[in-house]
């Protein structure tokens, strides 16, 4: 992986995508991950790595081509490889078990692919077995050249695809473990969309993962069968038509991804021109696929049917895309319609929608008027209690008081007694709320204190500052995560007597680690250097070495109130009175 770095200087690569503008040691240049006017995203060209004092975003080489490109790291990987004219690197594979994975993970691939090809030859081989699915395309005006592009195809029987794919020599082993063959019975592969229409589910790399099957005629049987999740298909890690969605970031940036929940909405939406739309496949929204839209833009839309609000009430799905700080909206549909119902009137009457989108919290309450009828009493009343609540946990107060006027006004109450209402919904009560005041105020700013001077002394550290060349980091005491995966970092370099790379810590550490980030920003500007950055790092490991002192007492003390054994006691006064002196020697520094 290093040889891969060392071969794309990251000033090169990053200035084939922005404009960079050298200024002593740094390259800047407008952010190309969010908008801006005044650039704040450096380059570090030493060190190899790039940071954002705006939106906060930092990594190498290898996760610079990741965010510019939305793919993941071996898509990175393989990127950075072709344009160095190297090999991928193996060092993922550098195993005999994860080399037999990557073996059995291509062959997967190969079987999806060659099973694609088959499905798509079906739809057009003049068989009288694929006229109902021809049928089924006509009947939803689906365009050849639409068909092409999502690459559908037709399933005429149980047992041609798993004897095409066995002449074609796969292993049985590896055919049941693509999930597009399963075992009858009686021990035959057979296919398992048998019958359908096929839609290929594509990653992000256009490699096709898994398959979607609608049956043609009512049956017992589910409309909608999704392949089995594999070892290249996981459904809470992908979204129908992400490849297609991909391809339009290189084409333009997107404002916004319209998510919808199956395969007709998707194709229908996308022919009609709404190209930026992907599919949830009809499950729950989860964190991974909500990181994968972040990849393509930071706003969302929500495109489900009509019945939304009514039989998805709770609507809590949807916090997973505000915990990943995506600007969520949620577009009202038409009583009993989805998009594709929509979209058939035409591309205006869908955009009308689309100008209708609102924040998820006011959606929140549309579903509850839908829910509810207001001209009776007793459900107004319902209505109310519900929608206080909701509005009560919104953050912003400004968004309060706008949401409590409109309730006023859709119900004929008092602004007063909503805001009264609303301060008496019960809160859950956090370790916080125990605390007088006084004594938050000053176990936060303490804490915060602490932060300060671990943050201080590590980037000390990570940027090889002379001051700080013989402190020891062992001893520091650590609560954070990051903060520890950065101080092995460093005692491995040092044990090793290797140069201290910080770049080497995006490897160690998730996208965009807020904590590194962090730290990295000391790096800039004559923080770490001169004797106020020095005097600093002095009080900073002052003040770590005097808080662990003063835990190590109390947790003493502790003990010693416990303890009724005199010997006991007189041995843990003897260490407090130890730490007593440690305490006042460091005063005395």
């Amino acid at each position: 992986m290093r040889a891969l770095k060392q071969k794309n200087d990251i000033i090169e690569v990053i200035s084939g995508y922005v404009s960079l503008d050298r200024k002593g040691n740094t390259h800047w240049a407008c952010c190309p991950f969010h908008h801006e006017k005044t650039p704040s995203f450096a380059v570090n060209e030493a060190e190899q790595f790039y940071h954002c004092f705006g939106c906060g975003v930092s990594g190498d080489v290898v996760r610079f081509v990741q965010e510019i490109e939305s793919t993941d790291f071996m898509g990175a990987v393989r990127i950075l490889a072709a344009r160095a004219k190297m090999p991928v690197p193996e060092s993922n594979f550098d195993t005999e078990q994860a080399a037999l994975l990557k073996k059995k993970r291509d062959a997967l691939a190969s079987i999806m692919l060659d099973s694609a090809r088959f499905y798509l030859s079906n739809l057009y081989s003049g068989d009288r077995q694929a006229e109902p699915h021809l049928q089924y395309i006509a009947n939803r005006k689906m365009s050849p050249t639409t068909v092409k592009k999502f690459g559908l195809g037709a399933s005429l029987d149980f047992f041609s695809l798993p004897e095409y794919l066995q002449d074609k020599g796969y292993h049985r082993q590896d055919l049941l473990d693509s999930g597009v063959v399963t075992e009858s019975k009686n021990g035959k592969l057979v296919d398992g969309q048998a019958g359908r229409l096929i839609f290929p589910i594509i990653n992000a790399f256009d490699e096709v993962v898994a398959f979607g099957g609608r049956l043609l005629e009512k049956s017992d049987f589910a409309k909608y069968k999704n392949t089995k999740e594999t070892l290249l298909f996981n459904k809470s890690k992908t979204l129908y038509n992400i490849n297609l969605l991909k391809k339009l970031k290189r084409e333009q940036p997107i404002k916004e991804v319209i998510i919808v929940e199956g395969y007709m909405d998707t194709i229908s939406l996308y022919q009609a021109g709404f190209k930026n739309v992907v599919a949830s496949m009809g499950t729950s929204l989860t964190k991974e696929q909500a990181r994968l839209v972040k990849r393509y833009s930071e706003n969302v839309l929500i495109s489900y049917d009509g019945d939304f609000a009514g039989q998805k009430a709770d609507l809590r799905g949807l916090e997973i895309l505000n915990d990943e700080h995506l600007n969520v909206r949620v577009v009202p549909m038409p009583d009993g319609l989805d998009p594709d119902d929509v979209v058939k009137q035409g591309a205006a009457e869908y955009q009308k929608c689309l100008d209708a989108a609102m924040p998820l919290v006011d959606y929140k309450i549309h579903a509850l008027e839908r829910k509810y009828n207001l001209s009776k009493t007793e459900e107004k009343r319902r209505f109310v209690a519900e929608a206080v609540k909701i509005v009560s946990e919104e953050e912003s107060e400004a968004v309060k008081e706008e949401l409590t006027r409109k309730l006023s006004k859709k119900t004929g109450i008092t602004f007063q007694a909503l805001e009264r209402d609303m301060r008496n919904v019960p809160k859950e009560k956090t370790a916080e709320m125990i605390l007088p005041k006084e004594k938050l105020a000053e176990t936060a700013a303490g804490a915060d204190k602490q932060k300060k001077a671990i943050r201080f002394i590590l980037a000390a550290k990570l940027f090889s500052a002379e001051y700080a060349k013989d402190y020891d980091v062992s001893g520091l005491t650590l609560a954070d995560e990051t903060h520890n995966t950065v101080r092995e970092y460093i005692l491995e370099r040092e044990r090793a007597s290797e140069r201290i790379r910080p770049s080497e810590l995006f490897e160690l550490l998730p996208e965009n680690d807020n904590e590194l980030n962090e730290i990295l920003d000391l790096n800039y500007g004559d923080k770490l250097t001169g004797e106020k950055a020095e005097r600093f790092f002095k009080d900073s490991a002052k003040t770590l070495e005097r808080d662990a002192l003063n835990a190590k007492m109390t947790a003493l003390n502790s003990e010693f109130n416990r303890t009724q054994d005199e010997a006991t006691r007189k041995e843990i006064a003897k260490q407090i009175n130890e730490i007593i002196k440690q305490l006042n020697a460091l005063k005395r520094k």
